[in-house]
């Protein structure tokens, strides 16, 4: 879509790797960290999302949910999603999202700082996450 072309120009001319892999999506690489995610625009939302890690279904405890959910976590801005994934492990992600509307300077901002945040909170739930059994 048009937007999402705009989209892409914008996190290009940012110094972020962009690709565009299926209609309305987006992969977006980190340069310097390496650190990729997906962008999907829906309409006037973009949703965008990491895996922070997959492991076995088993090691998603009770005190690593507790983990996820305290509000001193350092995960400021986004929140985490379990996904099934195969051979009984579960994909953590982290999850991000801004509601568009014409495209304009509010827009851009809202995106960058979207981005920016999701960045930034997989340092924190990587370490979160870190003991997790592979």
């Amino acid at each position: 879509s048009p937007r999402t072309g705009q989209i892409h120009a914008l996190l290009a001319e940012k110094g972020y790797e962009v690709s565009e892999p299926a209609p309305d999506t987006l992969k977006i690489r980190e340069t310097h960290s390496g650190v990729s995610l997906q962008a999907v625009l829906e309409g006037d939302i973009l949703y965008l999302s990491l895996v922070c890690t997959v492991a076995p279904r088993a090691s998603i405890t009770a005190d690593v949910m507790s983990k996820m959910l305290a509000a001193d976590n350092g995960i400021s801005t986004s929140h985490f999603q379990l996904h099934d994934a195969a051979g009984g492990k579960v994909a953590v992600t982290l999850n991000n999202f801004c509601k568009l509307q014409e495209m304009g300077p509010d827009d851009e901002d809202d995106i960058l700082s979207a981005v920016h945040f999701l960045l930034v909170d997989v340092m924190s739930a990587r370490g979160l996450l870190s003991g997790l059994a592979a």
